[in-house]
């Protein structure tokens, strides 16, 4: 049995949106919503959302690259949030909801760039990428309520609004990548 696996921690607004998406992709083995790249040492969400921790809303996710590939996490991670957008997404406003890659490799920061420098040059989006790429620093997983919380929650109005329909276009246009395929 393989046990190699490879982690990176991601922000793209919310985390709990990324967390939903991220939880059906296959080789991914665990996803923990969290806080990174800020300054101030064991921040609670409320310390965060003031916006003066410096950190971002993040997932850190743990995959098995001989299933899924580094590079296919990061195709998921761009089509499901706009990298455009300076600190939010959609009302979501606040350095805290910045787009963000930290690396935990120099392989993941050398695949990030030139993902970005691709994604650029092939003018998906009318605006430059302001995506983020550093070291991961400073993570601290969020508290338990914000744990798999869109699949405790689905009914929770924010969750149909803004997660459901990342979720499904996630399916739609990845079907491939789903850890459970569709009989």
């Amino acid at each position: 049995m393989n046990t190699t696996y490879e982690t990176i921690t991601l922000a793209g607004g919310c985390f709990w949106c990324l967390e939903a998406v991220f939880d059906e992709m296959k080789g991914v083995l665990s996803v923990d919503s969290g806080y990174s790249n800020g300054h101030v040492p064991n921040p609670s969400y409320r310390d965060v959302c003031s916006g003066t921790t410096g950190h971002a809303e993040v997932v850190q996710i743990k995959f098995d690259p001989s299933i899924i590939s580094f590079r296919d996490i990061l195709n998921v991670f761009f089509a499901i949030h706009d990298p455009t957008s300076l600190n939010r997404q959609g009302a979501d406003v606040g350095t805290q909801y910045r787009s963000g890659i930290y690396y935990h490799t120099p392989e993941q920061k050398a695949a990030a760039e030139q993902a970005i420098s691709e994604l650029n040059a092939q003018g998906i989006w009318s605006s430059p990428i302001v995506t983020e790429v550093g070291a991961v620093n400073n993570f601290h997983i969020a508290e338990n309520y914000h744990q798999e919380y869109f699949a405790r929650n689905q009914s929770q109005p924010y969750c149909q609004a803004v997660v459901a329909p990342k979720v499904a276009k996630f399916r739609k246009h990845y079907l491939e990548l789903l850890k459970k395929q569709p009989a």
